[in-house]
């Protein structure tokens, strides 16, 4: 298994804005953003069908055995020997919306994406994204703190201590709302051994 690997910041925003269509309107402003990748190389060991269990290599010469739903419509199409790459992306951003009056809550969206007819593997892709809306309630120029109403629980006070937005904090509304977007991309691609 490879280590998690940092991408630039550039990479975080495109993979927000692929994996789940979220958009950032004009009145919307990107404060942050991080992403990271997985990556598992491995191949099939054994399938057993009816019970829908697809064992892979694991570390150290070990078997790992995956459970499939029924929603793992292409298993028929996998044999043992074929080689199967798994990538998680993970990113998390940080969207001020600069319009006053929003309220906090969270939402949440997943989809997946399945084999094609031109491409008939087995594999394909799922995300997962929750967005978390807190509200600005107070702005301490002072001493670079930002009071935070979460969806749920007490207030939360944010230390600011990047110089760049401690300089922009000055711009900043009570009542405007703080959006943290998670994003989850599993991608699973599987072929035959060349």
């Amino acid at each position: 298994m490879k280590p998690l690997r940092r991408f630039a910041y550039a990479f975080a925003v495109v993979s927000l804005l692929s994996a789940a269509s979220f958009t950032v309107q004009a009145e919307e402003k990107l404060i942050d953003a991080v992403a990271t990748e997985d990556v598992v190389d491995t191949k099939v060991l054994a399938i057993d069908l009816d019970k829908r269990i697809v064992t892979v290599a694991g570390p150290e010469n070990s078997e790992v055995p995956i459970q499939l739903s029924d929603k793992a419509k292409d298993l028929h199409n996998l044999k043992v020997g074929d080689l199967v790459k798994i990538t998680v992306n993970r990113s998390v951003a940080t969207v001020l919306d600069t319009t006053v009056g929003g309220a906090p809550g969270v939402s949440k969206e997943a989809g997946v994406i399945r084999a094609t007819q031109d491409n008939p593997n087995p594999g394909g892709e799922a995300f997962r994204q929750i967005k978390v809306t807190s509200k600005i309630t107070k702005i301490d120029l002072k001493t670079h703190e930002v009071t935070l109403m979460p969806p749920e629980g007490p207030q939360k006070v944010v230390k600011v201590e990047d110089p760049e937005l401690q300089e922009r904090m000055k711009n900043l509304k009570i009542g405007q709302t703080v959006v943290i977007v998670y994003t989850d991309v599993l991608t699973i691609t599987t072929r035959s051994p060349s």
